[in-house]
């Protein structure tokens, strides 16, 4: 195995070992009983549970993601990628087509290697715990329908960018860049009215007292709001959320109906005014900004490699491929990737706060975003004390009590 061969193998490991540590510290730093102030909505056994919640599912996870590795050594070094290569080209395609087959048959490889985890997640450890509400007819349609997708957009982007590394050249990596920096805008553009509703349902609030004060506050804090819409989250699970999606025309407000079911109307308008401070305070637009740079410059990098013989040879590959190329560079471009995750998890953290500070300041009243995050905490069961390197690695939000002392702190829950 060549040097680049090492790079990647250590890189996998590396990966592995660090996401490790960041569990085991994150289970250590478990604390006895519920941080100050959060006793209301934790009582012990509830805390109790959430504990348990967290200790499964990171051994659960410990379980998946070494098999996950181990799959990708063993399919590596018995030359699963040559004899993968060797195969696809028997069919006689163009380059094209070859490669959109050899990476489809990788993924789904893994999603075959996935599934039963997949499963055993959702009907076991979640319906243990009370979250569940998929159905086995839902969870097979869930898959299907992300297959098409998969085949329908993703195909056809994958197709291109294939085709402009193998016949366009130099400049090949700028032709990808927009091509792709356009798609992705598109599909902002077109999920919130074609793509999601073939997941969920979307029905506009009803009139009532919720959509008058959702409505108010839309206008005081000079939001364009057009309709309000309700998530039918419950046909899949119990946890609850509300999230903002999409621009122009298109954008969209939505609440999960468990999140109705569950808190205040004035909680509710401070969740929704904190997705209303992400849009003013153009977080969508800078993360999309940001995202698209960062698409640049793994293409611009990627023109490099994928007529450096060395990095096909460290997965055995004889001959040489715009298809295998992309997948090999993806996995040695992993360690530049886990940085640059870092930081723009770092970034949206720094967003979060911001948008609560909108949503406090907007609303004029602390209490009630410091309840509804409360409450959203204890009804995820999610957990009050994660190690801070766990955070660095995984969390795109601030801990829940961290966002609540920024708020008391800054004396802003007196109504």
């Amino acid at each position: 195995m060549n040097v680049i061969g090492w790079i990647v193998l250590l890189t996998l490991l590396a990966d592995f070992t660090l996401n490790r540590i960041a569990d085991i510290l994150n289970l250590r730093a478990m604390t006895d009983r519920p941080p100050e102030g959060f006793a209301d909505v934790f009582d012990p056994e509830r805390y109790r549970k959430s504990q348990r919640y967290l200790r499964i599912n990171t051994r659960f996870g410990w379980i998946t993601e070494s098999v996950d590795l181990t799959a990708i050594l063993i399919f590596w070094f018995a030359g699963g990628f040559p004899a993968l290569d060797v195969w696809v080209r028997g069919f006689g395609f163009g380059p094209i087509v070859t490669g959109l087959i050899f990476i489809a048959a990788l993924m789904l490889l893994k999603g075959l290697i996935d599934l039963p985890f997949e499963i055993y997640d959702t009907f076991v450890i979640e319906e243990r715990f009370g979250f569940n509400r998929t159905t086995v007819k839902t969870f097979i349609a869930d898959r299907l329908k992300g297959l098409a997708l998969s085949m329908a957009l993703g195909g056809p982007i994958l197709a291109c960018v294939l085709a402009f590394f193998q016949y366009a050249g130099p400049q090949a990596w700028l032709y990808c860049w927009i091509v792709a920096a356009l798609f992705t805008l598109t599909v902002q553009y077109i999920a919130p009215t074609w793509i999601m509703p073939l997941f969920n349902r979307f029905e506009p609030l009803e009139k009532g007292d919720l959509r008058r004060a959702i409505f108010e506050l839309a206008e005081s804090a000079g939001f364009p709001l057009k309709n309000v819409f309700v998530m039918d989250g419950s046909k899949r699970s119990e946890k609850s959320n509300a999230f903002f999606t999409g621009f122009g025309k298109n954008r969209r407000i939505a609440l999960f109906d468990t999140l109705i079911a569950r808190h205040t109307i004035p909680e509710l308008t401070a969740i929704l005014a904190h997705e209303i401070g992400h849009y003013k305070k153009r977080h969508i637009q800078i993360s999309m900004v940001l995202g698209i740079l960062h698409m640049g410059i793994i293409f611009y990098l990627l023109s490099f490699f994928l007529s450096y013989e060395p990095l096909f040879t460290a997965f055995y590959m004889e001959r040489q491929s715009v298809y295998a190329g992309l997948l090999f560079f993806g996995m040695l471009y992993a360690p530049i990737e886990l940085f640059i995750g870092i930081l723009l998890q770092m970034i949206s953290r720094k967003n979060e706060y911001a948008a609560d500070r909108f949503a406090v300041q907007t609303t004029r009243s602390g209490n009630a975003m410091v309840k509804a995050l409360k409450k959203l905490s204890a009804h995820n069961l999610s957990n009050l004390t994660p190690h801070p390197f766990f955070v660095l690695l995984n969390y795109s939000h601030p801990p829940v009590v961290e966002r609540v002392g920024a708020i008391q702190r800054r004396g802003e829950t007196a109504d």
